[in-house]
């Protein structure tokens, strides 16, 4: 199909500009950019009159099964979060698991957010039923998405330092009765995913492999994960030094820190994501450089949970490729690229107190939402701009919205004052997946009803894990802070203003 975007004001070139101009798009792709272009006979017209077209925005770490536990997080940690996975995660049928996928794609369409890179996971054991309904959430959405199952070989409580040795007699036996999913089990559950969905729905599902935590990771596992990866050509994502507490045990553990485990096992390299990445050294940033690697950053999570501000100007100083997430709903509340966007920005600005040519400016996060995150899903060469060649993936906004007047600066609005509000239109691969603020490929209502249904439904059959993360949450956390009074030569809380010189 051919459809022509007409009369809009295109958000092109690098430093992005606003230019007056048309889109042309043929089947999947944008085919031309520029003034009074001639609509082929029988083509479709869009008329972006008033309106702002973007590229559409990439979402680098989110999680499907995330958004039905949206709202239960109170102030809690990472590892307070972990020890609720079970409460959260369990009691849920292949159904439940769809309406939680889709709840969360429709959001990021909405707001403007056309591609993702989710890390699905499920308790007990993610299986091939739920597996499936994920991936047809988002065929069914419309969102572009690279998938992985999330799975770990090691139970959590094993990887928190001194936690065992805190626990009472009753808990302690509880804790080591444990029994994580056999590790042969979870790299042929992967490698099942790949070749049944890899490059399905005209190519938007795309499959990756993720040792979830490498804490959580046995050696076994890490190399079975290279190896999947390297026979099918998929990425490997991971959460990657996202607390103090990660590192802290990974050095106890293993010695080193966990990007040095990692290069060990060959885990590194161009199509390795590392999630969050708040507590890498410089070490640790160089070598993922030199491999070629990418971070996916999170910075509404990573304050919302309390693991610190992650060094996003010293990776990209040292030449790491950056994208933006939201992560999961259930510890960012919602997947709002714009939101993250702003974040992004702003807390940057601590870090370096009255060092302005060190923040995070308006272009910079900006090109972390577009071609960064395009980098991050591997797909560099069609995602994240508008231009001849790319993917039709694209965004229309109300230029009339509150958010954007007056408009000075373009992205300057964007990324501080936008919030997703001023959304309209939003296509896929050339197609039309929102229309007047709605979507367009299924019955938003039915969604929306569907999830409460459900969310109501698990939390009600989950409270046995709900009573037992209440008995173990205080442990956690005292074994925690412990950790975390651990000195290190890097500190992601706070920045320490330097003496005067």
């Amino acid at each position: 199909m051919t459809l022509l975007i007409r009369g809009g004001r295109v958000l092109t070139g690098a430093p992005p500009v606003l230019v007056r101009a048309d889109v042309l798009v043929e089947s999947d792709r944008i085919t031309a950019v520029g003034p009074a272009l001639t609509a082929p006979v029988g083509a479709r017209e869009i008329d972006a009159a008033g309106r702002i077209v973007l590229p559409g925005l990439g979402n680098a770490h989110t999680h499907a099964a995330s958004h039905l536990a949206r709202g239960r997080a109170g102030n809690w940690t990472l590892e307070d979060l972990l020890t609720h996975t079970a409460a959260n995660y369990g009691f849920r049928s292949p159904e439940d698991e769809y309406l939680s996928a889709a709840i969360g794609a429709i959001e990021m369409l909405k707001t403007g957010c056309t591609s993702a890179y989710d890390l699905y996971m499920s308790l007990p054991a993610v299986t091939d039923e739920t597996f499936e309904a994920v991936v047809r959430a988002y065929t069914d959405v419309g969102v572009r998405v690279v998938l992985a199952p999330a799975v770990a070989d090691i139970v959590f409580y094993q990887t928190v330092p001194g936690l065992l040795d805190l626990l009472p007699a009753d808990l302690r036996r509880t804790v080591e009765a444990m029994q994580p999913a056999p590790t042969k089990g979870l790299l042929d559950l992967t490698e099942r995913a790949i070749r049944r969905w890899h490059g399905t729905a005209g190519g938007r599902i795309r499959m990756a492999v993720s040792p979830t935590i490498p804490n959580q990771a046995t050696d076994e596992f890490l190399d079975g994960c290279v190896r999947l990866a390297r026979e099918y050509g998929v990425g490997i994502h991971t959460h990657l030094a996202e607390s103090k507490v990660q590192v802290i045990e990974s050095r106890r553990r293993y010695g080193q820190t966990i990007v040095g485990r990692l290069a060990e096992h060959g885990v590194l390299g161009p199509g390795f994501v590392g999630a969050h990445g708040v507590w890498l050294t410089d070490d640790d940033m160089r070598m993922l450089a030199d491999a070629g690697a990418a971070i996916a950053h999170n910075p509404g999570s990573n304050l919302r949970l309390g693991c610190g501000i992650a060094p996003v100007r010293e990776m990209l100083d040292h030449g790491v490729a950056v994208g933006l997430g939201t992560d999961g709903s259930v510890c960012a509340d919602n997947q709002n690229l714009f939101e993250a966007l702003r974040i992004a920005s702003v807390v940057s600005t601590i870090r370096f107190p009255h060092e302005t040519r060190r923040w995070l400016d308006a272009a910079t996060v900006w090109h972390l939402a577009t071609a960064g995150s395009a980098r991050v899903l591997g797909q560099a060469a069609d995602l994240g701009a508008i231009a001849p060649g790319r993917k039709a993936d694209l965004v229309l906004l109300r230029a009339d919205s509150v958010f954007l007047r007056p408009l000075a600066d373009p992205v300057n609005a964007l990324v501080y004052a936008e919030t997703g509000a001023s959304v309209e239109t939003v296509l896929v691969d050339g197609t039309v997946v929102v229309e007047g603020g709605r979507v367009t490929t299924l019955d938003e209502g039915r969604i929306y009803s569907g999830a409460q249904d459900a969310a109501d439904r698990q939390r009600g059959k989950s409270a046995e894990a709900w009573a037992l993360a209440g008995q173990l949450a205080p442990y956690v956390g005292a074994a925690c802070r412990a950790a975390v009074a651990t000195p290190l030569t890097i500190n992601r809380y706070a920045a320490p203003i330097p003496p005067p010189s």
